[in-house]
């Protein structure tokens, strides 16, 4: 009897191939483009966003921007930007990052009062000679740039922080307060790739704690000649190994999409196997030829994938069922 891991395992392969059946496991020399990719269920409505533009055969960088703004913006969200939980002392506090197809990168972590942190984040990338700015610096450039200065706090999230706070217990809900994150991918119609990653990190962390996501070749990384990855999940483990850098390496070894991020997930596992069955981390992988694929240690990681054929949520395939 097939076990339900290897069902999911199959099932999501047979996803790849059947959005894909010209993919590059097929080897041919054309391109399935232009794609849209992200993580998570907000993935859909970030992902028309990026469609937009991708379309009109505009550029994979301005598109992921654009695709990620999207759930930045919406109150209703709890993971990312606007609306996002708080740490524990009430700050609601941003990460993100940018990647082209040039290597150009940008990068803005614990980034306070700033609706689009990935925008702050490219104007980082394009406009001065650093990758990374933190804090007040972060938020100070922002200004300088002329970003509105906002109250970040919604009703709700301070309602949820101060429930958290009579106990102050941390123990983040597996693909709750333990994904906290959209990253997206985009192959554009020159066949250029660009990602982005953003988020307000885990709920209730402490104070100035930074994850995966802001952190170039952990949260995202980009090869223009061999693909694209980010991440999602415990960032912290994410770092360790370095963990979208990783996935794009072994797709250039010659390792599936979906293969890559299965032993990159398999990495986090046997560093620590006890760890590991109470947390979640998820890559998506979005090879330069079309394919993708998605793998996680934890069953209920979704991503959203939009072509050509229309915009489709999937389930990754997870190490434990």
């Amino acid at each position: 009897m097939t076990s339900r891991r290897k069902f999911l395992k199959l099932s999501a392969a047979g996803a790849s191939l059947l959005s894909f059946p010209e993919n590059v496991l097929a080897n041919t020399t054309e391109v399935n483009k232009p794609i849209a990719i992200s993580t998570w269920d907000f993935g859909l409505d970030a992902n028309e966003a990026a469609w937009k533009i991708l379309k009109q055969n505009g550029k994979a960088l301005d598109a992921v921007e654009a695709g990620v703004k999207v759930p930045e913006a919406d109150p209703t969200e709890r993971s990312v930007g606007y609306g996002g939980l708080p740490d524990r002392d009430g700050h609601v506090t941003l990460d993100a990052c940018i990647m082209d197809e040039h290597g150009n990168c940008g990068s803005v972590a614990c980034l306070e009062h700033i609706m689009h942190p990935i925008s702050v984040a490219r104007a980082v990338m394009e406009k001065t000679p650093h990758v990374m700015l933190v804090g007040d610096g972060a938020l100070q450039f922002a200004l300088s740039q002329g970003f509105e200065k906002k109250n970040l706090l919604t009703p709700q999230s301070e309602k949820t922080w101060k429930e958290w706070a009579k106990k102050s217990e941390y123990k983040p809900v597996i693909n709750i307060e333990n994904h906290d994150t959209i990253g997206m991918l985009a192959l554009d119609n020159h066949g250029n790739l660009s990602g982005a990653c953003t988020t307000s990190g885990m709920a209730f962390k402490m104070h100035g704690r930074v994850g995966d996501s802001p952190i170039i070749g952990a949260g995202l990384y980009v090869d223009n000649e061999v693909g694209a990855a980010t991440a999602t999940g415990m960032g912290e483990e994410v770092i360790r190994i370095v963990g979208c850098h990783l996935v794009v390496e072994l797709m250039r070894q010659g390792k599936s999409p979906e293969e890559a991020c299965r032993l990159a997930v398999e990495r986090i596992i046997h560093k620590d196997p006890v760890r590991a069955k109470n947390i979640q981390v998820g890559f998506l992988a979005l090879h330069k030829k079309g394919s993708h694929g998605a793998y996680c240690i934890q069953p209920g990681f979704t991503y959203a994938l939009h072509n050509e054929s229309g915009n489709k949520l999937y389930k990754g395939a997870s190490y434990y069922s």
